[in-house]
């Protein structure tokens, strides 16, 4: 492959076409896991609605088609539009990609709120290992009891928000992972150091 422009976005393109089909086989072999609290119905119907979307697509080529429709989940109604950050800097490479984006409301709403914030910044991108870093890190927040009212998930988001602001940078994954272990232990949540939020 040339070393061009060109050829460097499409490398930049298959290296990210292959974390997200990474993503999406992780997703799909958690089979010993609780089913996502999104209607499976729902994320069809969004997937298909997709179909005429030329991908890889950004977030807001994605909400100008479908932004509308809702995701019911079992803590609430969800538009999509709440789920997917309005911005042209963070891509999906297929309809499936989006859907697993959604089938996970509370942390796509706060991982939105991170995205949007981070593109007001004009000298860093939230993206590749840093945005599954903080990803992943709600995504424990959630595991850990999934039956509050993910007030941790929340409260990382208002952090990780304010520090962008604060100090108009990203804070790095590990401060973010810190950050989500103090919150657990402050509210009576054991955390081991053998786990991701073991930092």
């Amino acid at each position: 492959m040339a070393d061009d422009k060109q050829g460097r976005d499409k490398q930049a393109l298959d290296a990210e076409n292959r974390r997200l089909q990474r993503e999406i086989e992780t997703e799909l072999e958690r089979g010993d896991e609780p089913e996502p609290p999104v209607e499976a119905d729902a994320l069809e119907e969004i997937e298909a609605a997709l179909e005429t979307v030329a991908f890889p697509a950004t977030g807001a080529e994605v909400l100008a088609a479908v932004g509308d429709r809702e995701v019911v989940a079992a803590d609430g109604t969800y538009t999509v539009e709440e789920l997917i950050p309005r911005t042209d800097r963070e891509t999906f490479a297929s309809p499936a990609a989006v859907g697993v984006h959604v089938r996970r409301p509370t942390v796509a709403a706060a991982m939105k709120r991170i995205v949007e914030a981070a593109d007001a910044l004009q000298n860093a991108t939230l993206e590749g290992s840093q945005w599954e870093g903080y990803e992943r890190t709600l995504r424990e927040l959630k595991a850990i009891d999934a039956a509050d009212d993910d007030e941790g998930i929340r409260a990382i988001a208002d952090w990780v928000v304010e520090e962008i602001r604060e100090n108009r940078a990203l804070p790095g994954s590990r401060a973010v992972r810190r950050e989500a272990a103090k919150f657990c232990r402050a509210n009576g949540y054991e955390v081991r150091n053998d786990e991701w939020l073991g930092v």
